[in-house]
């Protein structure tokens, strides 16, 4: 091979049916709350943001109302073409609403889930 030869890779992405990411921010600065346009009307000391990422990317669709109906939380984006969801609310509701929504995808969707983290 020569050095002036290029190797072409190529990736593909085959989406499988995972929580690939489900994290909890314990009182996030209002900076955070403002530069990602949620809702701003909120006690900053006992709040939380939440945010997940799933395949198939649809699946935003289900979390988000799983979210919603299952406390007292806001939600502030779901995008069904990168399977991101954004939820806000008190620590313990954000928290609920991962939860349940990591418990159903694994349970009764089948989905391989990841551990929901904190800080």
């Amino acid at each position: 091979m020569n050095t002036g030869d290029q190797i072409r890779i190529v990736q593909e992405s085959v989406a499988g049916k995972e929580i690939t990411f489900a994290h909890v921010i314990g009182g996030p600065a209002p900076i955070i709350y403002q530069k990602l346009g949620l809702n701003p009307a909120i006690d900053y000391g006992s709040s939380a943001i939440g945010i997940m990422n799933m395949t198939p990317p649809e699946s935003a669709v289900i979390a988000a109302d799983i979210a919603v109906k299952s406390g007292d939380v806001y939600l502030g984006f779901a995008d069904r073409f990168t399977g991101t969801v954004i939820i806000t609310g008190e620590i313990a509701d954000v928290t609920a609403a991962l939860t349940e929504i990591v418990d159903y995808f694994r349970d009764d969707l089948g989905y391989v889930v990841c551990k929901i983290t904190k800080r």
